[in-house]
């Protein structure tokens, strides 16, 4: 090749992104590693023109312009003007692992010396990131800024070419097609909730879905990390939770370092970890290691020895409250806590006679929605000092709790009809707003049970444009009643891609074959990446999963 073509052949790898947001440079590179020729599409559904692009840019332009590349020469480097550069661990682990996503399968495969001769060869991909703060050492946010575009593939940069998409063909040699993309999320959050109480999920498998998130431009992991079944956070300030209340003190619970890991592994993914600690139902685990903190049930005027939710009338209960959620706010770095609030039982409330001596004190007659109001209205407070803001599920806000302005309320209940209802009304209040209703993806059916998620659109109901502006996103939620480490996976996935494109792609990207076409070549990817990814339909895919 000459040097006049290998210069060319350098810039025309070059992007611009408007800022190094965490999960840039997996979405740039994801992009321009995940074609696939048409042959390969094949095997598992007709060829989209967008070949196996997932999820979906925004704009695309498709280009023949090709070029070889090989794992002895390839490299991906920070461009000359870049921010950031070699000290930026963030970007030098992004390119490592996008590297072995790119050349590990013909490493392993020794390619045939006889393979067909490609076109003139790519030696770089630079990434060039322009904005001042690089943001290398900090944690993604709500609004981090994740949208990128390619910059021109000529000499003076004038004119964009784009980023390059990576195909394989028969003999396993590489290639990559210049295809211009400018891409945007439409909704700043999108999230998985997975449940570690119900079951305990191992460290190995939260990272191996973290992994799988990066994979899918998910951005926000939303830990629901205790519950009534066990408590296996193992907290510092009262480490007898996890003691009493895990499944087991020692091999069921998540150490502070478990917990470090999981959020620096999503940290270098662009990925934003969410706690969820759920009070004040939900709580059966947090009594067994915390005296006094939830209400005696009574049978007549005798406790019956059971208890129910979290006893709000007793000053020790925020004294706790207050210390915990120190902590938690220490713990995890992100600007916002789930505190939960939903399906608070009365029954028990209603049966203490300190609880009902209280009530009437108070004014509540036998509203005890009022006494939920209460309890949820001190501990908001207690986390506002925390300077963390907080999201809550939807029956905060309908119990009409004081909420603070940024308060993002999560919709979970009802049919279509009324969740469309609940996201007029909360956003008709002023309040930001997330979606998970179409998207309970324990709920399993047999057949193609994605295309439902995927139609879901978390904007259709009735309001005003400013009021759809108020939609944030949504989130895709396991709950674990069913599901461990043994079917989390591929319960999860591809199921959960589809919920990934429809928060990530415009609005009008709707058709259901196309979409087949790339998710069916978009699972395989992700089987030939190691994730057990369950099939769309009957299919195979050209490397199948080995297994464990």
């Amino acid at each position: 090749m000459s040097t006049t073509l290998k210069f060319t052949a350098l810039l025309l790898a070059l992007s611009l992104c408007r800022g190094l947001r965490h999960d840039y440079i997996d979405n740039y590179i994801d992009n321009y590693i995940d074609e696939v020729t048409e042959e390969e599409a094949e095997l598992v559904a007709q060829p989209s023109k967008y070949g196996s692009l997932w999820p979906l840019p925004q704009k695309v332009q498709l280009s023949e312009v090709s070029f070889k590349l090989t794992s002895s020469s390839f490299r991906i480097v920070d461009a000359k003007d870049s921010t950031a550069g070699p000290s930026c661990s963030l970007l030098q682990d992004a390119y490592r692992r996008y590297y072995e996503y790119m050349f590990g399968i013909a490493k392993r495969q020794q390619l045939n010396k006889g393979r067909r001769t490609g076109p003139s060869e790519l030696t770089e991909l630079q990434v060039w990131i322009t904005s001042p703060d690089s943001e290398c050492d900090s944690y993604p946010s709500l609004t981090s800024d994740e949208s990128c575009e390619s910059l021109p593939h000529s000499y003076h940069l004038h004119r964009v070419a784009g980023i390059q998409l990576v195909y394989e063909d028969e003999y396993g040699a590489k290639s990559i097609n210049s295809t211009t993309i400018s891409d945007f999320p439409r909704f700043a959050h999108r999230g998985i909730l997975l449940d570690s109480s119900r079951h305990f999920l191992p460290i190995k498998v939260i990272l191996a879905n973290l992994e799988t998130m990066a994979m899918n431009k998910i951005n926000v992991f939303h830990w629901h990390i205790v519950d009534d079944q066990s408590f296996p956070y193992l907290s510092r300030t009262f480490p007898q939770l996890s003691q009493q209340g895990a499944y087991h003190p020692y091999t069921h619970v998540y150490t502070p370092a478990d917990v470090k890991m999981v959020i620096e592994f999503a940290r270098l993914r662009g990925i934003r970890v969410i706690p969820e600690f759920d009070t004040p139902g939900h709580t059966q685990s947090w009594g067994k290691g915390q005296p006094d903190l939830l209400t005696p049930c009574y049978s007549g005027s005798k406790p019956s020895g059971t208890f129910g939710p979290v006893n709000p009338i007793l000053n020790t209960t925020y004294d706790f409250m207050s210390q915990f959620f120190k902590e938690i706010s220490a713990v995890f770095p992100d600007a916002y806590v789930h505190l939960g609030g939903d399906e608070v039982d009365f029954t028990c409330w209603k049966s203490n006679p300190d609880i009902q001596k209280f009530m009437d004190q108070q004014g509540f007659g036998q509203d005890y929605s009022k006494l939920e109001s209460f309890y949820i209205q001190k501990l908001l407070d207690i986390v506002t000092t925390t300077e963390k803001g907080y999201t809550i599920w939807q029956e905060v806000f309908d119990n009409g709790v004081k909420l603070k302005p940024d308060t993002l309320i999560h919709v979970w209940k009802g049919n279509q009809q009324q969740y469309q209802n609940e996201m007029a009304n909360v956003t008709s209040s002023g309040y930001r707003t997330l979606l998970s209703t179409p998207w309970y993806l324990n709920r399993i059916s047999y057949g193609q049970d994605w295309q439902g998620h995927y139609k879901a659109d978390p904007q259709d109901f009735k309001g005003t444009e400013a009021q759809k502006k108020l939609v944030i996103g949504g989130e895709a939620c396991l709950w674990g009643e069913y599901v461990d480490a043994t079917n989390l996976t591929p319960r999860l996935w591809p199921r959960a891609s589809a919920v990934a494109e429809r928060l990530w792609s415009a609005k009008d990207v709707t058709d259901i074959n196309d979409a087949f076409s790339r998710l069916s070549v978009h699972r395989c990817r992700m089987v030939d990446r190691g994730i057990p990814a369950e099939p769309l339909f009957s299919s195979y895919c050209p490397h199948e999963y080995k297994g464990i």
